[in-house]
């Protein structure tokens, strides 16, 4: 099997330049906080980033707070631990859920709230990452922002390139009023894309003040890990890697791949389909029935480890979540995104924009449902340019802006708790008025 070229812009290129400049922050703690109710984004972003810290830094420790039900089935470098809370899964109608049938999600939600304050008081951290959602699940986190800024902790929140469209979060954000809460209590945000690309609080009512503390830190980028394992699966030179990231929403995509396979029987060209660990059983099982009576298509449950398969591939066929999108990018890799449309805008509002700037080829629902269709789409795929292309300096520079800032942040929290005398005291009073309300 042929390994991938390596060039000045490659991810392994990257880690490798980042090595060479590591820096100490002696004792320094990051706590982040993941609230994953579905799929495996969150926790992964959350992985990348924690990782680049340590890397970065001597000295560093960092925590994740995460909902994700397979927060145990990654690896973690030294430095990087997680806290595991109870899970709760997101219903198309937005409400939650537990994942045990006998227990309430009301007590889950509760022990959620008492086990990520208590985390905090505990580590006591110079900086709190808190990933997408600016409350937290149901404002759990509210609490917990209000205790550490009491403590003078800085607090970022990290946004993905999208959101939603401005409509949904709207409707979702005002009942709680997040933007002026947002604005109360971060001191910085991070959004995980170029300015270029996309604003994720487009057509929001967005204060002044919030708006300067905005950085737009480019895509996360992707690398091969450290220590790939020995090869496990038995795979083809080339080949289209065909993902749905968790999985759970993703058979109908997948179905669409082989329907249009089945459609296009000419076209034997080699298709590794990654399910993901959240399909469901039926549907994995029709899935590898459908795609067991044609040839050159490979079945693989789940891989931690994505990232050397899809080194390998030619392109990625998905749905255009952000880590998907970004592992296309970071890898080279052509890509043909079907997104969904509910019960976010999310994947659809990337995959338009990343087609029209030529980072990606898109097809609608409907379209890709027609065999006809999506046939022609995956036929082209292979001869489409790569996303470098059109890619610009910096836009893949997520990681090494994202490990800047964390060296300023510390920093300033250093310098108040030595004007303060502790960690304890220094409360920003504007929150202590507003937060945990």
């Amino acid at each position: 099997m042929n390994a991938p070229l390596i060039g000045p812009g490659h991810p392994t290129v990257a880690a490798l330049n980042r090595r060479q400049d590591i820096k100490r922050l002696d004792h320094a703690r990051v706590l982040m906080y993941s609230h994953d109710t579905f799929g495996l984004g969150h926790l992964r972003r959350c992985r990348a980033i924690a990782h680049s810290i340590v890397e970065r830094f001597k000295g560093v420790s960092v925590l994740i707070i995460s909902g994700s039900q397979i927060a145990g089935a990654y690896d973690y470098r030294a430095r990087v631990d997680f806290v595991k809370i109870p899970s709760v899964i997101k219903l198309y109608n937005g409400e939650y859920d537990s994942i045990g049938e006998y227990i309430d999600v009301r007590d889950i939600l509760r022990m959620r709230r008492l086990i990520i304050q208590r985390t905090a008081e505990s580590f006591e951290p110079d900086l709190m990452i808190v990933d997408k959602a600016p409350l937290g699940l149901k404002g759990e986190l509210e609490p917990t922002l209000a205790l550490l800024a009491r403590r003078g902790t800085k607090l970022v929140l990290g946004l993905r390139d999208v959101m939603d469209s401005a409509q949904h979060l709207e409707a979702e954000w005002r009942p709680r009023a997040v933007l002026e809460k947002m604005e109360r209590i971060y001191d910085r945000v991070w959004v995980y894309g170029p300015r270029r690309f996309w604003n994720p609080l487009k057509d929001l009512k967005v204060g002044p003040s919030l708006a300067e503390r905005m950085r737009y830190v480019g895509f996360i980028r992707c690398e091969l890990p450290a220590s790939p394992g020995r090869e496990v699966h038995q795979l083809p030179e080339r080949y289209l890697l065909v993902t749905a990231g968790g999985g759970g929403d993703g058979s109908p995509m997948m179905e669409q791949v082989l329907a249009a396979r089945e459609h296009d029987s000419e076209n034997d060209f080699p298709l590794v389909l990654v399910l993901g660990p959240f399909m469901r059983s039926e549907n994995r099982e029709r899935v590898r029935q459908r795609a067991a009576n044609l040839a050159n298509v490979y079945v693989i449950d789940f891989e931690t480890k994505l990232e050397p398969l899809l080194a390998r591939a030619v392109g990625v066929v998905g749905m255009c979540g952000y880590n998907t999108f970004c592992e296309a990018l970071s890898f080279d890799r052509k890509a043909l995104f079907v997104p969904r449309t509910q019960p976010r805008l999310e994947q659809h509002i990337r995959a338009t924009r990343g087609s029209a700037l030529g980072l990606c080829d898109m097809i609608e629902g409907d379209a890709a449902a027609d065999p006809l269709r999506m046939a022609a789409a995956l036929r082209r795929l292979p001869d489409r340019p790569s996303p470098s292309a059109h890619l610009r300096p910096g836009d893949l520079d997520g990681l090494e802006k994202i490990c800047d800032d964390v060296a300023v942040l510390v920093g300033e929290h250093r310098e108040h708790r030595a004007r303060r005398g502790n960690g304890s005291t220094g409360a920003r009073a504007a929150l202590q008025a507003g937060a945990g309300e």
